[in-house]
């Protein structure tokens, strides 16, 4: 079996696929939703969002309250598109590999597959839809407002965020964590607890998914302009006269090939905000000039500020899992019910029949475990996730091309607390899986040993396999790591970024996203990546407010 066909049984299994029609619903009515094609060559605003994603829709929407906002989205719109609306379907962008998929695949330095988003709504229009807010010491330590944090989740999830179903699969999961010890359970909530817990989810109880794009029902229409397939080329500076170099406008193409202009109003406190994520934003900024000057230079760009910071701190949640053969039918589940240990890792599963239809034919599965299945493939995966993670890598050009995927090293396991923490989260998995809860689903043929070395002999990445990674939980888990989309840093806060999330050393020039992430937050970032866009958003309203009143006076 190839890794083609391999990896389709891992983004299948893992974020999982639905069968059947979902009701479709009726996108919402956007009047500034346009291609880039039918922009002026020339434009002014009040701010410019450079990146359509999980944050920047949130962020541009507030915005539009109290002024004009341009949002340059490098990729389409997820209305229309049966692949990203309904659950039945969105498994296929994942591994669509072609020039105008929503998504766009790349592969680390460390020999793991991903992804990056390429469409409206960022990653949550891509994603298993797992909604969870940060933990209350992660809100802290940012050093955000809790009381407006806590009313930007709730923004968010008005529009966005659900309460699954809990059935069989998911309930023993469930139970078999709490015997395993990952106590209590909360039952649902949205909130970060160590124990068990039912998150939320973007997709409703028809099967419809809710992308971030669904928060620009909140724009005031007449001050927000999006335009799609816009790609950012780089972003333009003042130097004369300046104390130091201001953002001023950006330059893009549409998708014929041609340049437009985008520029700031000569207004107090008008910017530039960055919002195209991990992979994104500190590959704008480096086209920019913005980045190692040496690097820069080899690249022949022209460097408007050395800065040595950006691209580093890049870091992906390491993901282990275990294909687990049920002898009984088991619903069709995407991610719903989480462990959180006290350990720093999180214990996760989905399920369903959904190989049957889409991978049913034999050769798709590992060999050992085709005389277990039926023809539906029923099953499930159950992996874990590393907090944090601690292990931190690095992000370069590879070409000046903003539309060419960087370089960029994760490190998986570099820090040996990471590597602790995913032995700690095998051992666990192992445990729910000998649990009473899960007896009924377990073959007797089939222990852990045996699922074990299924997984070490699947090519789940493009990394050496080593004879004691079936032996050793170690070697496990360095040998049959995974993304689970995760990835983030690149424009840390207090590295590239201040506290406002304004780039130091330039002025008139933010970024909002998960590029500015130290460490992941909650079991699943995107609740909380949307947050921050609203959050930000206020935050740079009351800043203009105020910064009018400075200028009557």
């Amino acid at each position: 079996m190839d890794l083609r066909r391999w990896r389709l049984l891992c983004v299948l299994a893992v974020n999982f696929v639905f069968h059947g029609i979902c009701n479709s619903e009726k996108a919402p009515d956007y009047t500034f939703l346009h291609d880039a094609e039918s922009a002026p060559s020339v434009s002014f605003h009040d701010y410019i969002v450079i990146g359509g994603g999980t944050s920047g829709c949130a962020l541009a929407a507030t915005l539009s309250g109290g002024a004009t906002v341009l949002v340059l989205e490098r990729g389409g719109s997820p209305y229309g598109n049966r692949n990203i609306e309904d659950m039945a379907n969105f498994n296929v962008n994942l591994v669509d590999t072609g020039p105008n998929s929503p998504s766009q695949q790349f592969v680390s330095e460390d020999g793991v597959l991903n992804t990056r988003a390429r469409v409206l709504g960022g990653g949550s229009a891509l994603n298993a839809g797992f909604y969870t807010r940060a933990s209350k010491d992660y809100v802290k330590e940012a050093g955000w407002d809790e009381k407006l944090v806590e009313e930007s989740y709730e923004w968010v999830e008005r529009k966005v965020a659900f309460r699954p179903p809990v059935l069989g699969w998911q309930s023993a999961v469930r139970d078999g964590l709490v015997e395993a010890g990952v106590t209590p359970d909360h039952g649902f909530t949205y909130e970060h607890l160590v124990g068990t817990k039912v998150g939320g989810t973007i997709f409703n109880r028809s099967g419809h998914r809710h992308t971030a794009a669904n928060l620009l029902e909140y724009a005031q229409p007449n001050s927000i302009d999006v335009r799609l397939f816009a790609t950012v080329h780089k972003i333009l500076f003042s130097t004369v006269g300046e104390r130091r170099p201001r953002a001023y406008g950006v330059i893009f193409e549409d998708k014929e090939g041609k340049m437009h202009g985008a520029y700031l109003r000569k207004k107090t406190g008008n910017e530039i905000i960055v919002s195209a994520g991990a992979m994104g934003s500190p590959q704008v900024l480096m086209l920019s000039g913005i980045g190692p000057g040496q690097h820069l230079k080899d690249h022949g760009l022209k460097v408007v500020l050395d800065q040595p910071m950006v691209g580093q701190g890049m870091a992906d949640n390491p993901m282990n899992a275990l294909f687990v053969p049920s002898r009984r039918p088991v619903e069709i589940s995407l991610i719903q019910v989480v462990g959180i240990t006290r350990f720093g890792s999180y214990i996760e599963t989905s399920s369903g029949s959904g190989f049957g239809n889409q991978i049913g034919r034999p050769g798709m599965m590992p060999p050992p475990v085709r005389g277990f299945v039926n023809s539906s493939q029923q099953g499930g995966f159950i992996l874990e996730k590393i907090k944090g993670p601690i292990s931190k890598g690095h992000l370069e050009l590879r070409t000046t091309s903003p539309k060419h995927n960087p370089s960029v090293t994760f490190n998986y396991f570099k820090h040996p607390e990471d590597l602790r923490r995913c032995v700690q989260g095998m051992k666990t998995i192992i445990d729910v899986l000998n649990s009473q809860a899960m007896s009924s689903f377990r073959y007797e043929e089939l222990p852990v040993e045996t699922l074990i070395s299924i997984m070490v002999a699947s090519p789940v990445n493009l990394r050496p396999r080593h004879p004691t990674a079936a032996i050793s939980l170690k070697q496990f888990c360095i040998d049959t790591v995974m993304t689970i989309w995760h990835y983030h840093g690149g424009c840390q806060v207090g590295r590239v970024v201040d506290r406002d999330y304004k780039v130091i050393g330039v002025d008139s020039l933010r970024v909002v996203d998960g590029s500015t992430f130290s460490a992941s937050p909650g079991t699943n970032p995107q609740a909380t990546v949307m947050m921050l866009g609203r959050y930000m958003g206020q935050k740079i309203l009351r800043e203009r407010a105020s910064n009018k009143v400075k200028t009557v006076k």
